[in-house]
């Protein structure tokens, strides 16, 4: 087999989507000739851990090599799993980390899996290096083993680097260093992969050296392993029960589909009796006040974190899955949450602007499309799948575009792209 290095700062046990990605195309890589060797955190303090992910990795035969540093997750490994702080909180945080750490406060962790590769590539022969950001700081790891080893580099954005939808650049200068920083890398990487088309428009523009070629489109995707054999949840009341699976934080909220369901319970009781709103991740505490304040608690289930194994038996067991996005530079964003979706075959409410995920949305053919804060069209569009889901009508999706999103597929492409380099080598 050829051998791929992958530096991953996101990997099981840590949980969340940003592992999900990472994790499946190392999972597959093996039933196309490659064995994949991970860099990745060792214990850490994080809002989820999920044991059956790392167990999905470790089955496949996954080698991973862990490290620690000065990274805020490794400083609070003693924690473990930790409640997501208020948002005003997690937000304050997160913008004094980006005044004093360029490109992000993972640098230290960086670093020290930079020393760790050296140490692996000085003993054993690699074909390729694969790192996914964020964070961005492994980049530039990967970028200079790539220049140490001259070893082929392939980078994946999993979101944009400058021009980010969270970006905050305090001063002139921290926008012009990261976009120096980006220009430096992307010279030095043999291959660009991204998960949208407007990313890799962007990149086009911003970065004129770049061609056409130079950078791939994979789009995000889901498993169809995770869906095999799955039995969904039966219960004697049948409502319709609609899902949101994940997180909320930034602008992403659930506050608009939340205020339009009250008006819904208000105008027309009967309707919001046969909806069930349902959360299955960390929901925060400012979110159940606003659910109590509006007196939705009757029309509100919560599951709290669960494991992705429950999360993928919830999905299956809803009748539609909701996704959110704001109206802020979210217009190049596309969830993996999305795709993980689309794997299961139901129906979506897709609160989303103008965008990548609207056009993805829209190709699925089983979508509920509505503007993220326009409230009296969420509520009727509530309305709609009301009498759709008692009519047994609910949109089916069209199944071509589903099969073009399997990891395993979107995996065979990815070490395709590894064969070349290795053709060129040879």
């Amino acid at each position: 087999m050829f051998k791929v290095l992958v530096i991953a700062y996101y990997y099981p046990p840590m949980g969340l989507s940003g592992v999900q990605r990472t994790l499946k195309f190392t999972k597959y890589m093996p039933r196309f000739n490659w064995e994949p060797t991970v860099i990745t955190t060792g214990k850490t303090g994080y809002f989820a851990h999920d044991l059956t992910l790392l167990e999905e990795a470790e089955k496949a035969g996954v080698i991973i090599k862990r490290t620690e540093s000065f990274d805020p997750q490794s400083l609070l490994k003693r924690k473990g799993t930790m409640k997501m702080p208020p948002e005003i909180i997690r937000k304050t945080l997160s913008r004094v980390s980006k005044t004093f750490f360029i490109p992000d406060n993972k640098k230290f962790w960086s670093h020290k899996a930079y020393n760790l590769a050296v140490s692996i590539l000085k003993h054993e022969h690699f074909d390729v290096i694969f790192v996914s950001g964020p964070p961005f700081s492994t980049f530039i790891t990967a970028a200079k083993l790539r220049e140490r080893f001259n070893i082929p580099l392939i980078i994946d954005y999993r979101d944009a680097w400058t021009g980010n939808q969270f970006a905050f650049n305090p001063t002139p200068y921290h926008s012009w260093k990261h976009k120096k920083l980006e220009d430096k890398i992307l010279r030095k990487a043999d291959k660009v992969i991204v998960v949208n088309r407007l990313i890799k428009e962007n990149l086009l523009k911003k970065f004129p050296f770049l061609t056409f070629n130079d950078v791939l489109i994979l789009p995000h995707g889901f498993d169809s392993e995770d869906y095999e054999n799955v039995e969904p949840i039966r219960e004697e009341k049948r409502k319709c029960k609609i899902l949101y699976s994940g997180i909320f934080y930034e602008s992403i909220t659930p506050k608009y589909l939340l205020h339009a369901f009250k008006e819904l319970s208000v105008e027309r009781p009967d309707i919001a009796a046969n909806i069930e709103l349902q959360f299955a991740g960390h929901f925060r505490r400012e979110n159940q006040k606003l659910v109590a304040r509006l007196g939705l608690q009757n029309f509100v289930r919560e599951f709290g974190y669960l494991n992705h194994r429950e999360t993928i038996r919830r999905v299956v067991s809803a009748d539609v899955l909701w996704v959110m996005l704001s109206n802020k530079k979210m217009e190049a964003v596309t969830p993996g949450k999305l795709y993980e979706y689309f794997g299961s075959g139901k129906p979506v409410l897709a609160t989303v602007p103008e965008g990548e995920a609207k056009k993805a949305a829209q190709k699925y053919g089983a979508s509920f499309i509505v503007p993220p804060d326009d409230i009296k069209t969420i509520k009727n569009t509530l309305i709609e799948i009301d009498k759709l889901f008692r009519l047994n009508k609910l949109p089916k999706p069209t199944r071509e575009f589903i099969l073009e999103h399997d990891r395993r597929l979107l995996t065979e492409k990815l070490t395709k792209e590894f064969q070349f380099y290795l053709r060129a080598e040879l």
